[in-house]
């Protein structure tokens, strides 16, 4: 299992978390920005599943209504870009340059962005039938898509 995070703290949580959890043999642990802190682990293999939780909130929620959450936590956590999702294009584009044909991408996106998720996945091209999964209230909050195509 190789995972990755943006910053020194984050990585430092994973590393004390995979020992308390016994499984610092099975876990290797990168730092980068998106898939360049795993790629140097993976050794040009390809992996067959990609998880993310990208940050999701619009910068523009992030200085108002939902400043809160910055009291505690990096802006990096949470900064999405203007919409709200410019990570999530960086990753479905990014994507297929670390995942096997056939493999799968599943990551979280912020509530109401099930829309723009899916013309982002049908846009780039390489992904079969997006699939999605709801919350406890019904809506729709994770996108799981198949690579289908290599660039």
């Amino acid at each position: 299992m190789f995972l990755s995070d943006l910053t020194a703290e984050t990585v430092g949580h994973a590393r004390d978390n995979a020992k308390r959890l016994g499984l610092e043999e099975r876990v290797a642990i990168g730092q980068g920005d998106m898939f360049s802190g795993v790629e140097p682990l993976l050794s040009g293999e390809k992996v067959d599943l990609v998880v993310c939780n990208p940050p999701y909130i619009s910068t523009g929620k992030l200085a108002g209504e939902a400043a809160h959450l910055l009291v505690n936590e990096p802006r990096e956590a949470f900064d999405g870009g203007a919409y709200g999702i410019s990570i999530h294009q960086r990753l479905i584009t990014d994507t297929p340059s670390v995942l096997r044909p056939g493999g799968w991408l599943a990551f979280e996106f912020g509530l109401g962005q099930d829309r723009q998720v899916a013309m982002l996945l049908r846009r780039d091209g390489h992904y079969g039938e997006i699939q999605f999964s709801n919350d406890a209230l019904g809506n729709p909050r994770v996108a799981c898509a198949q690579l289908t195509a290599v660039p």
